[in-house]
């Protein structure tokens, strides 16, 4: 039995206000979350939903952090730099479903002289189409240098390309920006990295690629994440 998702069976997001951004994770800096080492951003909300997704805990709209994305980016990227950060990866959860507060952000890292990478479950062709009548979305693909898109088919797994879980997935240049390392990539293949955290308390929080096999080799003995926000389907049944 396959997961795909059918053709067309994704209704275009609706249009959200650019003065809120739901997210519930940043790092200032990673070397898991696409080239080089970067900024990295999950929002809280996913409107695709992919099976055996990675991270289904950011499917709910609730459970996440509700800031202005002018104020956050003005820190993030303050952050970021003093990392040594070349750019940001927006990640979730979906970015597109909150497209106009990640324009903020991506352009803010833009106008600093850093680069913006940002992963969706849309594909490229749907976001294109898209937009030309949504200028939030025409925004945020404008901001992006390179673009990790279409939905995860756990049936499908990719084992050459990095940063991405399937082979139907593309990784797009925007910008030269990142041209020669995809060039490389098609060339050579490339190599996943998962990171673990573990904070002084004994609390793990994860970040990278690995398949849910693997995951359960590295943490089986550890406990559980805590990279997650809130169980919220014990919330929504409290507010039911």
């Amino acid at each position: 039995m396959t997961d795909l998702i059918p053709p067309g069976s994704l209704a275009i997001p609706r249009p959200r206000d650019a003065e809120s951004l739901v997210w519930t994770r940043f790092l200032a800096g990673t070397e898991a979350e696409g080239p080089g080492r970067r900024a990295a951003v999950w929002v809280q909300g996913c409107s695709v939903k992919c099976p055996g997704c990675f991270n289904p805990h950011l499917w709910s709209e609730r459970g996440g952090r509700d800031d202005d994305p002018a104020r956050l980016a003005a820190a993030w990227v303050s952050a970021a730099r003093a990392e040594g950060s070349e750019g940001i990866t927006l990640l979730g959860g979906e970015p597109f479903d909150q497209a106009a507060a990640m324009a903020v952000v991506a352009e803010a890292f833009r106008d600093a002289g850093l680069t913006v990478m940002t992963f969706t479950g849309y594909t490229f062709d749907l976001l294109r189409e898209w937009s030309e009548e949504r200028p939030d979305i025409a925004g945020l693909l404008a901001a992006t240098d390179l673009l990790a898109d279409g939905p995860y088919l756990r049936d499908r797994p990719e084992r050459i390309r990095p940063w991405i879980g399937s082979t139907n997935q593309g990784l797009r240049a925007l910008t030269p920006a990142y041209a020669a390392t995809l060039a490389e990539i098609d060339a050579r293949g490339g190599r996943d990295r998962l990171e673990i955290r573990i904070g002084r308390d004994g609390t793990v929080s994860v970040n990278g690629w690995a398949d849910d096999d693997a995951l359960e080799i590295l943490l089986g003995d550890l406990g559980a994440r805590v990279d997650r926000p809130r169980d919220t389907t014990t919330r929504e049944k409290e507010l039911a």
